[in-house]
């Protein structure tokens, strides 16, 4: 694989000691910490959402969303022909491409693309395809690029919302916002929106027998309809627990929704506000 020289990249093998710790002392400990979340958050909960539009100056479109530790920036370009397209396409498409930063995780990050990143591409051009109209753009691409420079756990629901808001920044016709949001599962207690360590913890089947419950949800969704636009799964979970997931989900996007109609209502007050601010 091609390596990029003028990029001056710190020691790969360079990890944090905690990696190093006896895996069940580190379960322990993270375990301890899910059961009262060191935050302060009930489980059900979600960590407080910052978020704002306009960041890119060279991007059609761009968002920035904070979610406790978790920091992720997305830009929207304007749309180009489809590349090696032979036919007409009646439908537009989104090409999305999600990136950790180097520095986003514990452990360093390599430039290119690895297999969670494409993966979580793919997870993110799903959940947004059903909420643009792709019809007004017909034999065109809309290019959508998320980068986490932080990686404080929920990434993936956090860029899903970071795309939808810089979507809606650079005027592409909507159906309306998707918000997502992420739960972690294990053995019958779910925790809402977790950080990183909740995850690894929720990942990782820790029980002797090893058949509970355990993993990662993500759902996207359009509230504004009342449609699920995508849900990815990591682990193993029966179908009560995924019933039941998707039940506390949809209850966190009530909460979430506000936030991003909010912040795109300040957006439209300073482009009006600006031109009077000129001609006084």
């Amino acid at each position: 694989m091609p390596v990029d020289q003028k990029r001056i990249n710190g020691p790969e093998s360079s990890v944090p000691y905690d990696i190093y710790i006896h895996s069940e002392l580190k379960d322990n400990e993270v375990q301890n910490d899910a059961l009262k979340r060191h935050d302060g958050r009930s489980n059900n909960e979600l960590r407080n959402i910052f978020l704002r539009t306009g960041i890119v100056s060279q991007a059609k479109g761009s968002a920035y969303i904070e979610m406790g530790d978790t920091k992720v920036i997305c830009s929207v370009f304007d749309p180009r022909e489809v590349p090696n397209k032979t036919g007409y396409c009646v439908q537009g498409e989104l090409y999305c491409e999600f990136k950790f930063a180097s520095f986003s995780h514990r452990k360093r990050k390599m430039h290119q693309q690895d297999t969670e990143e494409k993966e979580y591409s793919l997870v993110l051009q799903r959940a947004l395809e059903p909420a643009v109209c792709l019809n007004e753009f017909p034999n065109f691409q809309v290019d959508i690029y998320a980068t986490v420079l932080d990686n404080g756990g929920s990434a993936l629901a956090a860029a899903i919302m970071a795309a939808s808001l810089a979507l809606a920044n650079a005027g592409v016709p909507m159906y309306g916002l998707v918000t997502a949001s992420t739960i972690a599962v294990h053995n019958g207690m779910y925790l809402v929106d977790p950080t990183d360590k909740e995850e690894s913890f929720c990942c990782s089947n820790s029980e002797p027998g090893g058949n509970c419950d355990h993993g990662i949800i993500v759902q996207a969704a359009l509230p504004q309809h009342g449609q699920i636009s995508e849900m990815f799964a990591v682990g193993s979970f029966d179908t009560d627990t995924i019933v039941h997931s998707m039940d506390l989900l949809s209850t966190a996007y009530k909460d979430i929704r506000p936030l991003l109609e909010q912040c795109l209502v300040k957006t439209i007050f300073k482009v009006f506000r600006s031109p009077q601010k000129n001609k006084k």
